[in-house]
């Protein structure tokens, strides 16, 4: 899905519902929010380039210019060539998932790349300077500022402003779906404002949760053309046959509204999905899931590296822990279990005590008062857990042990939830799927909620996650992680 911009100083608010027809104040936000990062990536990029060059040019200031001025302005204006060319600045990518970033990675390798040649031309003796700590640096400021900016995205489209009218046609039920979806991560910048159906009729009459039927399938192009909706999302319903399809694409050329297409598939996405043209006819191919390999390699080698670096940090705040476990009640510090690792071997796993001693012998007491989802078994009130395993649970601090998991093997830094012998005992066999990888220390369930999380969502992600696992989305749930910790969402 594409995002736009940003309100505040570059931006207007939400467009008004005006008997049917939607204004389109998008257009404008959108170009405000492009203005602003180009912007910031050129300002960002100037001020490394002059603080580097300042500071080792003044050493040598009778050859400033020779040596330092000229390598300084072209190392700027690569890096804005680049980001240009590239098309870094594209609406499209912009607030676009890992995209945005993705490109200004690329743009910034290939700079680079031409400087490192260009000096090899030039001899340049200073050119080292400029490959290894002014790129590095531009990359560290204009990825941190990027990253900012979409933060404030983010709190306004949970205000319920900068977002994209969508017009949605589809069957009722799929339809639902995605306004279900729209509402629940407003982070994606959708706004379903209409809805066309086979019958133009909802499951609510006129409306669909809210949400006006304003005409049939065969009027999708005109009410576009009307009333200005930025996206049209089509999901899935027996009439849209490709050449219904192709003369819908047809009909909205020249509007300013993208076209969005679902897949009649299983959720797969990512790296996993690939359109190839065979005999002149376009095909969505799925490639198979990945669990071994080079990048499994990479990705174990990450592992136990990670987790070492996090256990020397860290090993000051777990002794302190693990002190205050023990002055707070009776028992060790530390609490061993029996879990299902990959391909359903059990291993034991590592946790600081947050329980009172012997919590487990009184589960079955408890078990008519279960609030968890599906098979897990949660209180939000547990009276078994101690003062000082609440405040470890909300921060993910009884956590930490895991990390000698990691470094052992039996875990990863990134997989699904690490479940029960009991549990696996029930699975049916798409959810054994769970167990084709290595239970992670955190991963999508973390980032998305935790113990608020429905079962059959929490399901949903651990299949995504073994399904379009990359390396990509583990530095991504990685990142995310800190914030959810921070937050205790879900934590109990």
């Amino acid at each position: 899905m594409r995002q736009g911009g940003i309100v505040g100083p570059f931006s207007s608010a939400r467009g008004n519902l005006t008997n049917g027809a939607i204004s389109r104040p998008a257009i404008d936000w959108e170009q405000r929010y492009r203005r602003t990062v180009i912007t910031s990536d050129t300002v960002a990029t100037a001020f490394v380039v002059a603080a580097i060059g300042n500071f080792f040019g003044a050493r040598d200031a009778a050859n400033w210019h020779e040596k330092w001025g000229i390598l300084a302005f072209g190392t700027e204006l690569l890096v804005l060539g680049a980001l240009a060319v590239s098309r870094s600045w594209s609406p499209a990518v912009l607030g676009q998932g890992a995209e945005e970033f993705r490109r200004l990675g690329r743009s910034l390798f290939t700079a680079t790349v031409v400087l490192a040649l260009g000096g090899i031309a030039l001899t340049s003796r200073n050119i080292k300077l400029w490959i290894f700590v002014a790129i590095p640096a531009i990359a560290l400021v204009t990825m941190t500022a990027r990253y900012l900016l979409r933060l404030r995205l983010h709190r306004q489209r949970k205000e319920g402003r900068c977002l994209r009218p969508v017009l949605a046609a589809g069957s009722p039920d799929t339809v639902r779906d995605l306004i279900a979806r729209t509402r629940k991560f407003p982070h994606i910048g959708w706004r379903v404002d209409a809805v066309c159906t086979t019958d133009g009729r909802g499951l609510d009459g006129d409306h669909l949760d809210g949400v006006p039927v304003v005409g049939l399938l065969t009027d999708v192009a005109k009410h576009v053309r009307h009333d200005g909706y930025r996206v049209v999302a089509i999901t899935p319903d027996p009439h849209w046959s490709p050449d219904r399809l192709q003369r819908l694409a047809w009909n909205l050329e020249g509007s300013d509204a993208e076209m969005v297409v679902a897949p009649v598939l299983m959720e797969v996405a990512g790296p996993r999905l690939h359109v190839d043209a065979v005999l002149g006819i376009p095909l969505l191919r799925v490639s198979l899931p990945t669990f071994t390999g080079g990048r499994r390699a990479i990705k174990g080698v990450v592992d136990r590296l990670g987790a070492t670096i996090l256990l020397m940090l860290f090993a000051p705040l777990m002794v302190f822990v693990a002190l205050l476990v023990m002055v707070d009640t009776r028992g060790g510090a530390f609490y061993r279990q029996r879990r299902v690792g990959k391909n359903g071997r059990e291993f034991t796993i590592l946790k600081f005590r947050t329980m009172v001693a012997g919590a487990h012998g009184v589960r079955a007491e408890l078990a008519d008062r279960n609030e968890g989802a599906g098979l897990l078994f949660k209180l939000r009130q547990d009276p078994r857990v101690t003062r000082v395993g609440a405040v470890l649970r909300r921060y993910s601090l009884d956590e930490l042990p895991q990390l000698f998991n990691v470094l052992t093997g039996s875990m990863s830094l990134v997989g699904p939830r690490p479940p029960l012998p009991e549990e696996t005992a029930e699975y049916g066999p798409d959810i054994r799927r769970r167990l084709l990888v290595k239970p992670g220390l955190t991963g999508l369930w973390q980032i998305s909620g935790r113990s608020d999380l429905a079962w059959e969502e929490a399901v949903r992600l651990d299949l995504r996650y073994v399904e379009d696992w990359s390396l990509a989305l583990d530095t991504v749930i990685l990142w995310k992680t800190l914030r959810a910790v921070l937050h205790g969402q879900g934590a109990y």
